[in-house]
């Protein structure tokens, strides 16, 4: 018995010597993942950090990790193995950042300044609660039944939402959930990255046909790249966007101080209009690029807020940035279901918001027009269905995609909006399938 016992031991101190050995070089970016998202899903999405380790971060390799709150640095300490740490700290206005030996938490920082002023209206153009309204061309039960379908066993749903002509046809939440809770939204903060250069060439302070105004391409081929090669993934510049290795996303996300940088000292292996390639490093570029408009970093932080999230009610949302002070356009958005849903129904009605118009409608055209060389999947830092991703579904649809299958869908022939949040992905085509198929 007592050899059976030492045999037991030493084959489970083998087996964790195993997955140590295995997983060591990524224990940075583990502990970083781990400790990132305890810390914004307690003190951003008020939630508690039992709920982070069970549902959030429990997935291999994440799962690897223990973080451990602390309420009065309001941080999180993730550790695998007590062989590496990693801290996380949340500065009140610009969500959870991950910190490093040179970080000094007595230091000041500019906050963005925030209007979160109501208005007397129904949603979605106020605070107020909207009349009940009964469609007689909506087959409401096919679309409660498609609605409840979403949060099967199978799925890892928590929200949906369909408006239909700016009114609520259906609203659902998992357990736990409801319409203030916050969502990250991950790659769908993509999307309003794109939103924020619409708005800029509106105003007249920058044409997206211009190059992008990076010093050191300047003298080098990457001097060609233009703002739309890089709204439409164009550019030609090496990226590999794998969220299951050690890649340029995970190296960017959970390592760098400055993440524009990333994908600026990346080198050509394409060229621009010629090489579609999905890629994180260049929504942090472009949310960087913003700060080259504005001649104070505060004028950068408030231009998010004051021109697009405040101004149409998004008063939930908040987007983290880095260490350097950069918003992580990429991935770091969050909001609650209804205000992803304005977001969409923003771009239905193409950038008018209840008589402000904040982009030309022509933008909500060119971010759905198809991006060469992507087979109709991509436009302007939105998903498409041109090339028939979704066979059952509008061509017209296009949408904010985010990871773990985050999604604002955008169908105008159908004048509908429709939100699902969640953790894992789903059927996309037989949801847009059967809320399409109930309106008649």
């Amino acid at each position: 018995m007592k050899k059976i016992i030492k045999y037991f031991f030493l084959s489970l101190l083998l087996g964790l010597a195993y997955i140590v050995y295995a997983n060591y070089p990524r224990l940075d970016i583990i502990t970083g993942y781990a400790s990132k998202s305890t810390t914004s899903v307690v003190f951003l999405a008020d939630r508690t950090a039992s709920s982070a380790e069970k549902v959030d971060n429990n997935f291999s390799p994440i799962n690897t990790a223990k973080s451990e709150v602390n309420q009065t640095e309001k941080s999180a300490t993730a550790k695998v193995y007590g062989l590496k740490s990693r801290t996380a700290i949340y500065r009140e206005g610009l969500g959870t950042v991950l910190i490093n030996d040179d970080y000094d938490k007595n230091a000041p920082y500019l906050v963005p300044k925030r209007n979160k002023a109501t208005k007397n209206l129904p949603f979605p153009y106020g605070n107020l609660p909207q009349k009940d309204t009964i469609f007689s061309n909506i087959d409401y039960k096919k679309l409660n039944a498609i609605v409840a379908k979403s949060f099967d066993s199978i799925n890892k749903t928590r929200s949906v939402l369909v408006i239909y002509k700016d009114q609520i046809l259906a609203e659902k939440h998992a357990d736990g959930f409801d319409n203030n809770s916050l969502h990250l939204g991950w790659s769908m903060t993509k999307s309003v990255v794109a939103t924020m250069y619409g708005i800029l060439q509106k105003e007249g302070k920058l044409d997206i046909s211009n190059k992008a105004p990076i010093d050191v391409w300047k003298d080098d081929e990457r001097a060609e790249i233009t703002i739309n090669n890089l709204l439409q993934m164009n550019s030609g510049l090496e990226w590999l966007e794998d969220y299951d290795n050690i890649s340029d996303v995970t190296k960017m996300l959970f390592l760098a101080t400055d993440m524009p940088k990333v994908q600026i000292d990346k080198p050509f292996v394409g060229k621009p209009n010629e090489s579609w390639n999905y890629s994180s490093g260049t929504s942090n570029l472009l949310s960087g690029m913003l700060r080259n408009y504005f001649k104070t970093h505060q004028e950068y932080l408030d231009f998010w807020y004051e021109d697009l999230i405040d101004r149409i009610g998004m008063h939930s949302m908040l987007i983290e940035s880095d260490l350097a002070g950069n918003y992580v356009g990429s991935s770091y958005g969050w909001a609650s279901t209804s205000d992803w849903a304005k977001f969409g129904l923003l771009y239905l009605h193409k950038g008018n918001w209840n008589g402000d118009q904040l982009f030309d409608a022509s933008w909500a055209d060119y971010v759905a027009n198809p991006t060469a060389t992507s087979n109709g999947e991509y436009g302007g830092h939105f998903w498409l269905n041109a090339g028939g991703v979704y066979p059952d579904a509008p061509k017209d649809i296009y949408s904010a995609n985010g990871y773990q299958g985050q999604r604002v869908f955008i169908i105008p022939s159908k004048d509908l909006v429709v939100v699902r949040m969640g953790l894992g992905s789903m059927d996309f085509n037989d949801l847009l399938k059967e809320v399409v198929g109930s309106v008649n």
